[in-house]
């Protein structure tokens, strides 16, 4: 088969990373691309990947049969229904299941309906309303986002109850906010391959989402994590039983069944796993993190999706570690700056061609006239790998300064929780 990733971010890249290592397809593209894929796959930089007429007609030209969708822009313009109906195999979410993600309320109801643990909440289309919910309510700590899709950095979790207002007053621009009851604990990311009735889990990550050491500062997309996430056996049940199951159970009776991604938020608090939020689609930087330790070919994972017979495979890993740490823009999460020229990376680093380095996944980035800059905010990922979380830490921070530009910053801490005493 002939293979298409739509995408053009660092998650795409480890995307078609992992594609270019498979035996079973004849052929692989990326759209639009992005400085570290144009030596592992044919890069359509002219086709905007959220335009479904622009893909399709790429799919044409190039002979292209199965389109692989891990990002949110393609699955919310409705290139997977369009392309199904012109009779081309695409794996993602199609129209009637994006509200999983895209509108919390019925989310919360889902799992609701279900029994899933999820934190209190509430919606709100007034301030007013806010306020007064405010004065009375005994949760110690809040959290307020959109409740439609929206960026991971378009949020605040804050205990203060001016600066909830001030946030939500601007949010309520666009439509309504929830609010959720803050919860502390490990950050869990879990996505599964689905075919129209099964699952196949990929290895279990844990991300570091504020902008400073410590896990405090501003909420981002994500600026490390690790994988695979140290849980006892009790934890790996709990996590089945009581979110992944139900939920699935839930797809089921409500005609929501798909062929594509499906990813739980959750945070692991010192009782049980409560869900946060659901995505259908790839987090970054966990499918970075997680791609260098799964030894499945991802083809035959996909011809076993287009033939619902995932329950035939099980999940191949090695026995390393990976620590993931992206490396970002002066000014983000609130306003990167773009246009920065990147010094020169090594190719055999930007290629990764040596099995013995860290892996580079390129993010927010562009090659003009032969010199990167910077696009956005998050704009590589280093991902290091090592037989414990401790060497897999040391191999990606062993290299991140061979990646340079003006105003160029990361975490120094990812990963360290989980080796320190």
């Amino acid at each position: 088969m002939k293979v298409l990733v739509l995408g053009s971010g660092a998650k795409d890249h480890a995307i078609v990373y992992a594609f270019s290592k498979s035996r079973v397809i004849d052929g692989l593209y990326i759209a639009p691309c992005n400085p570290g894929t144009k030596q592992i796959a044919v890069n359509l930089e002219g086709v905007d990947p959220a335009n479904k007429h622009q893909v399709y007609q790429a799919c044409i030209e190039n002979g292209i049969d199965f389109v692989f969708i891990g990002t949110e822009a393609p699955l919310f313009t409705g290139v997977v229904d369009f392309l199904t109906n012109k009779g081309i195999f695409t794996f993602g979410a199609p129209g009637y299941a994006l509200k999983l993600e895209g509108n919390r309320q019925f989310s919360r109801q889902f799992t609701m309906r279900y029994g899933i643990p999820t934190p209190a909440y509430k919606i709100f289309n007034d301030i007013n309303e806010l306020k007064l919910f405010l004065q009375t309510s005994t949760w110690k700590s809040y959290v307020v986002k959109k409740n439609t899709i929206s960026p991971s950095r378009l949020m605040i979790d804050s205990k203060d109850h001016k600066t909830i207002i001030n946030f939500a007053k601007e949010l309520m621009k666009d439509g309504p906010v929830i609010l959720e009851e803050h919860k502390d604990g490990i950050p869990v990311t879990v996505s599964l391959i689905l075919d129209n009735s099964n699952f196949f889990m990929l290895p279990i990550c844990s991300d570091y989402h504020k902008s400073e050491e410590n896990d405090i500062g501003m909420p981002t997309g994500g600026l490390g994590s690790i994988c695979p996430l140290p849980l006892s056996k009790t934890q790996k049940t709990d996590l089945l039983e009581k979110i992944i199951k139900p939920t699935l159970i839930g797809l089921e009776n409500e005609g929501l069944a798909y062929r594509g991604i499906l990813t739980f938020s959750i945070i692991f608090t010192k009782d049980s796993p409560i869900l946060i939020d659901y995505h259908v689609r790839l987090n970054d930087p966990a499918t970075q993190t997680m791609v260098p330790i799964i030894e499945n070919d991802i083809g035959s994972i996909m011809e076993a999706v287009r033939n619902n017979r995932l329950d035939e495979l099980e999940l191949v890993t090695n026995n390393y570690s990976t620590v993931s740490v992206v490396i970002a823009s002066r000014g983000y999460p609130d306003t990167p700056e773009t246009g920065k020229e990147v010094t020169p990376i090594p190719s055999v680093y930007l290629n990764n061609v040596l099995s013995q380095n860290p892996y580079i996944f390129c993010g927010a980035v562009k090659e003009i006239d032969g010199k990167i800059v910077t696009t956005g905010g998050r704009n590589f990922t280093i991902v290091g790998v090592g037989n414990s979380v401790i060497e897999a830490n040391a191999q990606a921070y062993s290299i991140i300064n061979s990646i340079k530009f003006d105003g160029c910053w990361y975490r120094k801490d990812i990963g360290n929780k989980f080796f320190e005493n």
